[in-house]
């Protein structure tokens, strides 16, 4: 008869060490198989999404040309809305374009013109003023001797001084001396640095822009809209509707155009830009780009305005 030998005890502990590093490293098998497969999850979204922000560009892009050629057309036969929607491969593209005349331009607006847009924002008329003075001031290059306004930065703390020179970036509004936060962002959407005039575009200009204009009024303002509307093309009838502000306005196109192209891909993702170009009247290309900011949910509302809110 024959006996099988007891397990002893070194050899069931043997077994059972064998048994815990087997699953130790089926475990960690599993969990660099689960780190793997993350990477390369997220490598194919990174390239996805890479490449949808190299076509989007593209298709930007095109939208710029699109615009220029639109811009340098005949103005009698320019779409009237100043936007189009087109298909490229596998989105629509959606662009919306204006002078950029119809902003006010920090750096050569009168005194006058920039008190009333702060005033139409919601400032008290001797505090509008006093914010134009400090614009002007910023811009105004220093005279020998002593300088008034820089010393009148030193004295409010501020670690810097005014340029003494033309605004680069509307963003340089917020370092003017004593402009609210709250202001500097309302005015954003109204002002510019690149249409190179005192006036404003009255046929494209915001109501914003237009309730400036010196001794403008909300009666004032309605008609000059409602004109608008209904003579779209005809700069002679809007601005005889405002009497001595005229020398304030113009109908007359700048050379720089702001546009905001939409890119929307039929994955559901979006994406878009918001692009200053400079129109060329020589030279192997139709324009040159001024201004580039991309990220969609900070573009503004193009959307034709009908009254000031």
């Amino acid at each position: 008869m024959t006996c099988s030998q007891p397990t002893t005890p070194r050899a069931r502990t043997t077994d059972g060490f064998i048994v815990v590093a087997v699953l130790w490293i089926l475990g960690a098998l599993a969990t660099l198989a689960t780190i793997y497969s993350v990477y390369v999850i997220d490598t194919a979204v990174a390239f996805s999404v890479h490449g949808e922000r190299l076509q989007a560009n593209a298709m930007v892009t095109g939208a710029l040309e699109l615009t220029a050629y639109q811009v340098a057309s005949p103005l009698q036969v320019r779409p009237p809305q100043h936007a189009f929607t087109v298909r490229m491969g596998r989105a629509s593209v959606a662009a919306a374009y204006r002078s950029e005349g119809a902003r006010i331009d920090l750096n050569a607006a009168p005194k006058e013109l920039l008190a009333g847009l702060f005033t139409t924002l919601g400032a008290r008329p001797a505090d509008a003023a006093n914010y134009a003075d400090r614009i002007v001031g910023w811009r105004t290059p220093p005279l020998d001797g002593p300088d008034p306004e820089a010393s009148a930065y030193r004295t409010a703390g501020l670690r810097y001084v005014p340029r003494g020179a033309r605004f680069a970036h509307t963003g340089e509004l917020s370092l003017v001396m004593g402009i609210p936060d709250f202001l500097v962002e309302r005015a954003m959407p109204f002002v510019t640095v690149y249409s190179g005039q005192a006036q404003v575009n009255v046929l494209e200009a915001a109501p914003e822009v237009l309730a400036a204009l010196p001794g403008m009024n909300p009666d004032l303002l309605h008609s000059v809209l409602v004109q608008r509307a209904a003579t779209p093309q005809n700069g002679q009838l809007v601005t005889a509707q405002l009497g001595p502000a005229q020398e304030l306005a113009t109908a007359g196109d700048t050379k720089a155009v702001r546009v905001t192209v939409r890119v929307a891909f039929d994955n559901g993702r979006r994406l878009g830009s918001e692009v200053v170009i400079l129109l060329s009247d020589d030279g192997p290309e139709p324009y040159r780009v001024l201004s580039w900011r991309d990220q969609l949910d900070e573009l503004p509302d193009e959307r034709p305005r009908t009254g000031v809110r």
